[in-house]
């Protein structure tokens, strides 16, 4: 079967990490600090809060935006469910807006309608790694006086007008999950644009203790911690995995892109199978390469008895029981988009022969509609 995902470790990371193991020190220490160091370059921004999970850093970006119980928070349903539970764990309400069916993105003109006094902030999810429409969100942001929480679990190293996706909005959260572009086995970053939100969340991420120079009385005791917080901190054993994999980010994302170009070129003219619609002034990170089919159900099935691995990926979360609480209206974009979409491999593990094969296949499938 070729994998839709398969996990990528840097052939040298043995050494770096048996030194790490049997350094007496595998907790929140210099090679988390390096990690972070090591990330600025890469999100265009050097306040990086890594953390342990994708997850955590969407807890701690809503913390950080002051979001707690009866506040609402716009999301979209089309995502993991990992992007809209930390909404749920902060005790707030979640508020469905609709997506583009071309991309799988929030729609800003659906955002604007679903602004009340209790919104505390928007999240936006950068589907597949495509990135959302972030100068027009974050205008709605600015008008409202609402923070904008980016969910760029998908989306490391993308593109948006020439900066890279890190650098725009108040918050920005990423994964280093096992199957993500960049593996530290598992971890996660906080970035944020306004320094006080940095420091505050460099508190919050460990109980609210104070870790920097001068923030002890002792060794082990803390000073007074102002504010309660989590224990979401990386340790050294996944920054030095991250760091080392880190190495590579150029060519991972180069992989990407040259296979979904390939797609992009060799797949435009097929007729029961269409390309998503994606403007030039933005690059995906393509950890999706996302197809809408007309006959799903067929091709997933086809594909999968020729050994090709293709998946929908994420359910939308919006028709899970626990959403029924939750206002439901109309999501047309929602609907058009989840009936159709599928994703194929695309990624760096792929051969010159896995291509052509997945392309032939598609092509027989096509040709038998």
């Amino acid at each position: 079967m070729i994998p839709l995902f398969k996990v990528f470790i840097a052939p040298e990371v043995d050494a770096p990490l048996l030194a790490t193991l049997h350094s007496g020190y595998i907790g929140q220490g210099k090679r988390v600090e390096e990690f972070e160091r090591a990330l600025a370059p890469f999100v265009q921004n050097e306040n990086v809060l890594t953390v342990n999970s994708g997850t955590a850093a969407l807890n701690l970006a809503l913390r950080l935006a002051n979001v707690g119980p009866n506040s609402e928070v716009i999301s979209s349903p089309m995502t993991c469910l990992a992007s809209n539970m930390p909404i749920l764990e902060r005790g707030a309400d979640i508020v469905w807006a609709d997506i583009n069916p071309s991309t799988g993105n929030i729609d800003p003109d659906d955002i604007k309608h679903l602004i009340t006094s209790r919104t505390k902030a928007i999240l936006c999810i950068h589907y597949g790694g495509y990135p959302c429409d972030l100068d027009e969100i974050n205008e709605i942001g600015t008008e409202y006086g609402i923070p904008i929480i980016e969910d760029a679990a998908h989306a490391f190293c993308a593109v948006y007008k020439g900066g890279r996706i890190g650098s725009y909005s108040d918050f920005v959260c990423f994964s280093f999950q096992a199957i993500k572009h960049i593996t530290s086995i598992d971890g996660g970053a906080c970035v944020c644009r306004n320094k006080s939100n940095y420091e505050r969340g460099k508190l919050l991420r460990w109980y609210g203790i104070d870790r920097e120079e001068g923030g002890r009385v002792d060794y082990r005791c803390e000073n007074d911690v102002a504010e309660w917080g989590h224990k979401y901190h990386l340790n050294d054993i996944c920054a030095t995995v991250g760091l080392a994999n880190l190495k590579y980010t150029e060519k991972i994302m180069a992989a990407h892109r040259f296979n979904a170009y390939l797609y992009d070129s060799e797949l435009s003219d097929m007729r029961g199978i269409h390309l998503p619609k994606y403007y030039q002034d933005r690059i995906s990170s393509y950890w999706l390469y996302l197809l809408f089919v007309d006959n799903r159900s067929a091709f997933m099935e086809y594909m999968r008895e020729a050994g090709i691995a293709v998946s929908r990926v994420h359910a939308r979360n919006d028709k899970h029981s626990f959403a029924r609480k939750y206002d439901i209206r109309p999501l047309p974009g929602v609907d058009e988009f989840f009936n159709k979409q599928v994703a194929i491999p695309v990624g760096q593990w792929l051969t010159r022969d896995d291509k052509e094969y997945i392309i032939n296949k598609m092509r027989e499938f096509d040709g038998a509609i």
